[in-house]
């Protein structure tokens, strides 16, 4: 079987997930949901299929992956992906799924680590830790090695409190004791890969950098790094009624995400420690 890696998912993870295994010598390949993408994926390289979590794949697509990720959220149906391929992944290798570290639930700002019992409170983490079990049980019906990997909130080019200020959009938001855990795009993709190298029995790593920190502090470096006076951080009470349900809904948990078995057991190098680094780094690329 060749070194094959199929992704359930080609978005602003899976993408770079794929970019990376391909500089890496993998064959990459994976789905997307429109058209549209699907023909500017070809166009650079990438084997692309439309898939909108319903209606299987063609058995071709599939046939050869050695490795098989996916990134895509589940429904209340459950995984998409397991829906409607589970009969096309049997021959896979390595399975590999993007989870949120949402699963813990609330802590009030304190410490969780892989050991720390999942507890998810939102119904997108309660069907994020379902996803997980029925990735868990398609990899011990095969036997494939699975690497489950639970992400905080992403960022990178693009998708950043750089791109927030430039854009407008940026508000400090202070709520006393809050922490969020984030992980650079970048950061993502390499420990995937370094997962994917791994063989034997079922992992669960928490894909974060080591600093967690309050928004208004990311928020406000971002404004230091682009030379731009730092604005007055708004009150919770003051800013929560104009958020929309989602956003309102990450201030509702605070927990900060240990990493250190990704580093200890699984021998993740992270290249962005933390958003100092990784913010940093946007804006010297884009100087």
């Amino acid at each position: 079987m060749t070194r094959r890696l199929f992704i359930f998912g080609l978005g602003y993870s899976g993408l770079e997930i794929a970019k990376l295994a391909r500089a890496q010598g993998w064959d990459a390949a994976g789905t997307c949901t429109t058209a549209e993408k699907a023909e500017r994926l070809r166009a650079s390289g990438i084997e692309a299929h439309q898939f909108d979590g319903t209606a299987a794949l063609p058995a071709s697509a599939l046939a050869n992956a050695s490795h098989v990720l996916c990134t895509i959220a589940p429904k209340e149906t459950g995984d998409p992906a397991l829906g409607a391929c589970r009969a096309l992944l049997e021959r896979a290798t390595w399975l590999g799924y993007l989870s949120t570290t949402g699963v813990y639930g609330d802590h009030g700002g304190g410490w969780v680590d892989e050991a720390t019992p999942a507890k998810p409170g939102q119904a997108r983490s309660i069907e994020r830790l379902t996803a997980e079990q029925a990735w868990r049980d398609l990899a011990q019906q095969t036997g494939a090695t699975l690497d489950i990997l639970r992400l905080p909130g992403i960022y990178g080019p693009g998708r950043s409190a750089i791109d927030q200020v430039k854009a407008g959009t940026a508000r400090r938001i202070d709520k006393p004791g809050q922490f969020f855990s984030r992980i650079h795009v970048e950061d993502i993709a390499n420990a995937t890969l370094v997962a994917m190298a791994r063989a034997g029995g079922a992992a669960l790593w928490n894909v974060a950098d080591d600093l967690p920190a309050a928004n208004s502090d990311v928020i406000a470096h971002a404004f230091e790094l682009l030379g731009r006076p730092v604005p007055p951080a708004i009150p919770w009470e003051q800013a929560a009624p104009a958020m929309s349900p989602m956003a309102r809904s990450f201030y509702m948990e605070s927990r900060r995400v240990r990493n250190d078995r990704l580093k200890r057991d699984l021998g993740v190098v992270l290249r962005y420690p933390t958003y100092r680094e990784g913010l940093k780094a946007i804006v010297d690329a884009a100087s």
